[in-house]
């Protein structure tokens, strides 16, 4: 067994190919907080509510449960209403989710829990077009629905609803791999029924307002320089990817979609800050399974992993 992983296959075959579903970089398990490091904690963010609210500043935060914790208190609502965040932008514009780094000049804007729906679905096909991600404080919600799909063809459902129940079983503290495996295991050609809840919209014509009642101008980062939110231990303060680890996180992160069924670019990054330093295959195949060994990876994905890495590193990738 040259990878040491054959023991965990059977389940990640199980988890692979589920349903088309995506992370927004957020934690692979909740911890306990963890206040940020002493860099870190001076750091302040503006934020705002994206339906508009008038203009906070955040700080001392290490993780993304504690992030939306500190946004909750600057505006007076539960962090469980917080279903995601996006930056430098108030639309729900899924190509800028906050993930688990936010660049030092960048604007955090808050979309919270809106209208609640239902929707009764005919399964006809056992792929349903949905990409899912979630937010790592237990909102999994919808990112892309594939044109021509099934449940593009069901206009009640859009891109940005959290999934609440999945015929009646509430999947709100669930993982965007856990609820792409219910979704998948649904039987074809039975009725399902979805609860969802849509993130709270603006007026057409209003604008998200800062403080003095003008519209906000979002803060774009020019630095190299990032907040790095993490699981355990406290938040920091790093330079942004090389263009060659850039390279290689987008190609690992396709490889997750390929084995696992799953995208997640805070998880392909730490995939890859874990090959920085190993020498062969079998190194890196323990790096992972001690690390990240909750998502069973494949002996055949970690080794096309390593290979992406290094083919990255020798300038092999587009």
């Amino acid at each position: 067994m040259p990878l040491g992983l054959r023991g965990r296959r059977a389940r990640g075959r199980e988890a692979s190919r589920l349903v088309e579903s995506e992370a927004a970089a957020a934690a692979a398990a909740p911890a306990p907080p963890s206040p940020a490091g002493p860099g870190a904690a001076r750091l302040q963010f503006h934020t705002q509510l994206a339906h508009g609210s008038p203009t906070a500043r955040i700080q001392g935060f290490g993780s993304a449960r504690e992030l939306y914790r500190e946004i909750a208190g600057a505006f007076g609502i539960e962090p469980g209403q917080i279903m995601f965040c996006t930056l430098n932008t108030h639309k729900a514009d899924m190509d800028k989710l906050l993930g688990a780094q936010i660049g030092l000049e960048d604007f955090i804007f808050a979309h919270i829990k809106g209208q609640r729906k239902e929707v009764e679905i005919l399964k006809t096909d056992n792929v349903l077009g949905l990409t899912i991600t979630d937010n790592g404080t237990g909102c999994p919600f919808i990112k892309r629905i594939k044109e021509g799909s099934l449940m593009d063809q069901t206009k009640i459902v859009c891109v940005g609803d959290h999934i609440e129940t999945i015929n009646g079983k509430n999947v709100s503290n669930h993982r965007h791999y856990e609820v792409a495996k219910m979704l998948k295991d649904l039987e074809k050609d039975q009725v399902f029924k979805l609860e969802l809840i849509e993130p709270l919209k603006a007026f057409e014509k209003l604008e998200p307002r800062s403080k003095s009642g003008t519209q906000a101008t979002a803060k774009i980062s020019r630095g190299r320089e990032t907040l790095r939110l993490r699981t355990k231990g406290p938040a920091t303060v790093e330079e942004m990817p090389t263009e060659v680890e850039e390279k290689a996180i987008k190609k690992v992160d396709e490889l997750l979609e390929t084995y696992m069924g799953i995208r997640d670019i805070e998880l392909a990054a730490t995939m890859v800050e874990a090959g920085r330093d190993k020498k062969n295959p079998d190194e890196f195949a323990v790096a992972l399974d001690e690390t990240l060994g909750d998502f069973a990876f494949p002996d055949e994905f970690v080794f096309d992993v390593w290979g992406a890495i290094g083919d990255a590193k020798q300038g092999r990738l587009e």
